[in-house]
């Protein structure tokens, strides 16, 4: 993920303006957007201030990849986004990585017990 700016954590909340600089999006665009994909939802304030959160900026960018570097048409990304909504997680997808994160499991138990000794 880009920097979020000067003095400005990565999770926190951007305005249309900062995540047009970030993304190097005009925000005409930003909004059309909204418009064409629902799981791109900014928060709105008072005044119709958008306030895009860390995910919505993520998305973004992906968004961005699919349409401007990897030749997607819009109905396509939405076609795409829609797809992946609905895939329910199953023993089928879960089972093939399981090995490893069981192996991650027993390296974030053995830290912690390292952390509490050094405690």
């Amino acid at each position: 993920m880009a920097a979020a700016g000067p003095g400005k954590a990565g999770a926190a909340f951007r305005t249309i303006g900062e995540l047009s600089r970030e993304t190097g999006l005009p925000q005409h665009i930003l909004r059309y957007w909204e418009t064409r994909f629902p799981q791109l939802r900014p928060l709105q304030r008072a005044g119709n201030r958008r306030y895009y959160r860390a995910e919505d900026a993520v998305l973004v960018r992906r968004i961005d990849t699919l349409l401007n570097r990897e030749g997607y048409t819009v109905r396509g990304v939405q076609q795409l986004l829609a797809a992946e909504k609905t895939t329910p997680v199953t023993t089928d997808t879960i089972e093939p990585v399981m090995p490893a994160l069981r192996a991650i499991r027993a390296l974030l138990a053995q830290a912690l017990v390292e952390d509490g000794r050094r405690a």
